[in-house]
């Protein structure tokens, strides 16, 4: 498929984005209560994040670019991934999700869907506010049963955020595309005799991301 302006401009955007998310991802620690500023990184690190995180960008520019044409969808896609990008790092890489990203991830969804398509407004906001309870529910029970932690603080406010981008019913494919993602990550550590437990922390953020990435792009599984 030809790439159109929009798609041109989100395809000439990606490297700059890129760039410029990795600094933020760089600086973070400075901004986290009672965190040390960032430390000399390795070789290897400073390569994942300074040429990975633009890369990164890139491919999902092209990505949205094969998927959607006209009127600045394939942008506005673009801006959705380099967003989530840029939330998969911070939770990788920390355990933690800013209200700073995930509020404002929100908010762009429920534009977005009153700018582009106003007759999903209702179906999105009630997509914010399920998504923001159900895991708020999980957490509460999970904490109650097994009295520790099992959801960081900033995952009901990211799942809100997808319901804000893909509606109340998308929510159960993110939900799916995650929690396959986990998975998939759990079973590449058997595979490779990496010893794994009921008491390992996982960036759950990461895997929400890839699943609101890919039901915005492919919509909800069986629809």
């Amino acid at each position: 498929m030809p790439l159109t302006l929009w798609s041109l401009i989100a395809v000439a955007l990606a490297l700059p984005v890129g760039l410029t998310l990795a600094w933020l991802s760089y600086q973070l620690p400075r901004w986290i209560p009672g965190e040390d500023p960032p430390p000399e990184e390795t070789t290897t690190r400073r390569r994942g994040r300074w040429l990975g995180l633009p890369l990164a960008c890139l491919g999902v520019a092209l990505w949205a670019a094969a998927h959607h044409d006209g009127e600045g969808a394939a942008l506005l896609t673009a801006a959705l991934g380099w967003a989530l990008v840029l939330i998969a790092t911070v939770d990788g890489e920390h355990f933690w999700l800013p209200d700073g990203f995930t509020l404002p991830l929100i908010g762009a969804g429920l534009l977005a869907a009153w700018l582009t398509a106003p007759q999903e407004l209702v179906a999105r906001l009630i997509g914010a506010v399920a998504g923001f309870v159900t895991l708020a529910v999980l957490a509460w029970a999970y904490r109650r049963g097994r009295g520790r932690e099992g959801l960081g603080g900033g995952d009901p406010r990211l799942f809100a955020g997808a319901g804000a981008w893909v509606g109340w019913l998308g929510l159960p494919s993110v939900l799916v595309w995650a929690s396959a993602a986990a998975f998939s990550v759990i079973a590449a550590r058997l595979i490779v005799r990496r010893k794994v437990s009921g008491a390992d922390r996982l960036p759950f953020g990461v895997f929400l991301a890839v699943g609101l990435w890919l039901t915005w792009l492919y919509g909800p599984l069986g629809i």
